[in-house]
């Protein structure tokens, strides 16, 4: 595909929030950083590929989870990375690093990645200050959302990714769906929206 939208999420801990499910919806696969809580909460994602890929997390473990759905930890990596047009997304929960150097550290591990995705904290961030981008969706389901749940989308193309961010009030609102905000490349990370662009299908040094 010359262009692919991924719905990426985290920290739902057994429950997800109906609106972030119906941007998953919108999505062609969708990530989910880890502390998912059962395994119902990654069936109830449905991306027009069908394709789900997660981590675990570090509530990611047997005594945590119904015993049914047990079996399906052993299935879930610490970390993948998922090929995409222009360059590759790596998935991570982030409890592995600490939180005062994690942005540091998870591009030191993963310097080849364009974008690094992680969970943990459950606070949406959007890190640009160089690439790889570290991005961090929030949490997309009833614990600790900080201010509503939320995911992101990013837009993959072969020369330029964009990045996407939905936030949602914490009781939900007749309108349903609401996309925040946008902005471009010139504009401070404070916003929603991001978008790396490219040459030659490389990532550029901002």
């Amino acid at each position: 595909m010359e262009r692919v939208r991924v719905a990426i999420l985290s920290d739902t801990h057994g429950a997800i929030d109906s609106r972030v499910q119906e941007v998953v919806g919108t999505c062609d696969l969708a990530v989910h950083g880890g502390d998912i809580g059962r395994a119902s909460i990654l069936a109830q994602l449905q991306p027009r590929l069908g394709r789900v890929l997660a981590v675990f997390g570090n509530n990611d473990v047997a005594r945590k989870w119904p015993e049914e759905d047990r079996r399906l930890l052993v299935h879930l990596p610490e970390w993948l990375e998922q090929p995409l047009p222009g360059g590759s997304l790596v998935l991570i929960h982030g409890h592995q690093v600490p939180a005062r150097d994690r942005h540091r550290l998870l591009r030191g591990r993963f310097p080849n990645a364009r974008v690094i995705v992680y969970g943990h904290s459950h606070r949406l961030v959007l890190d640009d200050a160089r690439e790889p981008w570290v991005l961090n969706p929030g949490a997309a389901g009833r614990s600790r959302t900080h201010g509503g749940p939320s995911c992101l989308v990013l837009i993959a193309t072969s020369g330029q990714w964009q990045v996407e961010s939905y936030r949602f009030a914490l009781s939900v609102p007749k309108g349903g769906l609401r996309y925040t905000c946008h902005h471009d490349k010139t504009q401070p990370i404070t916003t929603q929206t991001a978008q790396i662009a490219t040459a030659s299908g490389r990532a550029r040094d901002r």
